[in-house]
């Protein structure tokens, strides 16, 4: 029953490699880590700080650095303004159970099995239940990891519609000019967003042989002398594009610099700003960790955003909402209805099966999540009008068990009446 979703990450595999090959042991306050150091030049970034990136994802340590990010990173604001939307709630104890590998659990058994941060459950735009631990509280901003690819999908609908990107159906190098040496040379946007580029990316992190992608976290993520990106403009081709389904960090990258590029002078930041979390009416201030210093860097569009739960929880109720969130369309409805739909066949044996815009699906249901390393949740299921979200701190490595389990204990709190 057990399968590896392709969403896990590099960045999980980096960690584990980078522990086991060092041998587990750095002296952060003054030599970077070998497996860093050999790759590319020196970084300005300090030794302590290069370390603590590296080992960012390891056990219990991540439980403080998912909420910390801003300390490990150069980042960029995505600031609120105004009256935050309402949030309406009516708690409820938890009375349910859920099924899992042939056992019952309760839900404060789920909390604890499945290394939770933060807990939130919205039913009918109320607030049912919402948990936090870990000394973690309201005002603390968890770091989505790849939850922001749904979010990027989200800017690239209202770029749509505002008609700055023409048709998905477009090259995407008509607008990125740069990519037309590499193999995103007639790529669509429509397959990018798919992830069906077909580019060569594997993400696979053998440190000991870095690879493409291993090469890219150490150079953007770890020391900041390259931008995430780069790749992009002359990398190779492994599938025809549209064919082949592949999850990569670097198609959402590339999405990334697509919205960056029709923001009129702007950045990512800018634009979501715009079109999405102040007419949302977010409570906080959100942020994007960065791939380098101020004027050199970008934000990571693939993994690098960082919320509060409750406005994590507002973008799950704007597209429960088929856009509509705070008085205002922020996307369409048939935006809300594309991208959550699956491109391809779906798996059907538990967790997420399938992949839309991206967004990840749920076989047999409308059900759709945005899905972040180790654990990070926004879970819609528009058939029992539910919002959940998870933030986690699973262990690196393969967390098959883990998400199946959280997509268990999904699909009982969707069908529990909170009564």
């Amino acid at each position: 029953m057990s399968k590896k979703y392709p969403l896990k990450s590099a960045l999980a595999c980096a960690s584990v490699m980078a522990t086991m090959l060092s041998g587990g042991s750095v002296n952060a306050a003054s030599t970077v880590d070998p497996l860093v150091a050999a790759v590319g030049p020196v970084s300005d970034v300090p030794v302590a700080v290069q370390n603590t990136r590296w080992a960012m994802l390891q056990p219990y340590f991540n439980t403080l650095t998912f909420r910390s990010m801003d300390s490990l990173f150069t980042t960029r604001k995505v600031p609120h303004s105004g009256t935050p939307s309402p949030l309406a709630r009516t708690d409820r104890s938890l009375n349910f159970s859920y099924q899992f590998d042939g056992q019952r659990y309760t839900p404060e058994q789920f909390l604890d099995r499945t290394y939770t941060n933060a807990l939130l459950i919205m039913k009918d735009g109320n607030i049912v239940y919402e948990n936090y631990r870990n000394n973690s509280d309201a005002k603390t901003r968890f770091m989505g990891w790849s939850m922001t690819k749904s979010l990027t999908s989200i800017l690239i609908g209202c770029a749509l519609e505002e008609g700055r990107i023409k048709s998905l159906d477009d090259d995407i190098t008509t607008y990125l000019p740069e990519l037309k040496e590499g193999a995103y040379k007639g790529v669509t946007i429509r397959q990018v967003l798919g992830m069906r580029s077909g580019v060569d990316y594997e993400e696979r992190y053998d440190f000991e042989n870095p690879g493409l992608a291993a090469r890219n976290h150490i150079l953007a993520l770890v020391k900041n002398v390259a931008r995430f990106v780069e790749p992009a403009k002359t990398i190779k081709r492994a599938h025809k594009p549209g064919e082949v389904f592949a999850y990569k960090t670097i198609d959402t990258a590339v999405l990334g610099l697509l919205i960056e590029r029709i923001s009129d002078g702007g950045n990512i930041a800018s634009y979501m700003t715009k079109h999405l979390w102040e007419p949302m009416g977010a409570e906080s201030d959100g942020f994007f960790i960065m791939d380098g210093q101020p004027g050199v860097g970008r934000e990571f569009s693939g993994a690098g955003y960082n919320a509060t739960m409750r406005d994590y929880a507002r973008i799950g109720k704007m597209m429960l909402q088929e856009g509509r969130i705070n008085g205002k369309q922020i996307v369409s409805p048939e935006w809300v209805k594309l991208s959550t739909k699956s491109v391809g066949p779906e798996d059907r044996d538990g967790g997420p099966g399938g992949y839309g815009y991206q967004w990840w699906t749920v076989a047999d249901s409308d059900a759709y999540s945005a899905i972040g390393l180790q654990g990070q949740f926004i879970f819609v299921d528009p058939a029992s009008n539910t919002v959940i979200v998870k933030l986690s701190y699973f262990p690196p490595g393969d967390d098959t068990q883990l998400t199946n389990e959280t997509f268990s204990f999904f699909a009982a709190a969707a069908a529990w009446k909170a009564e």
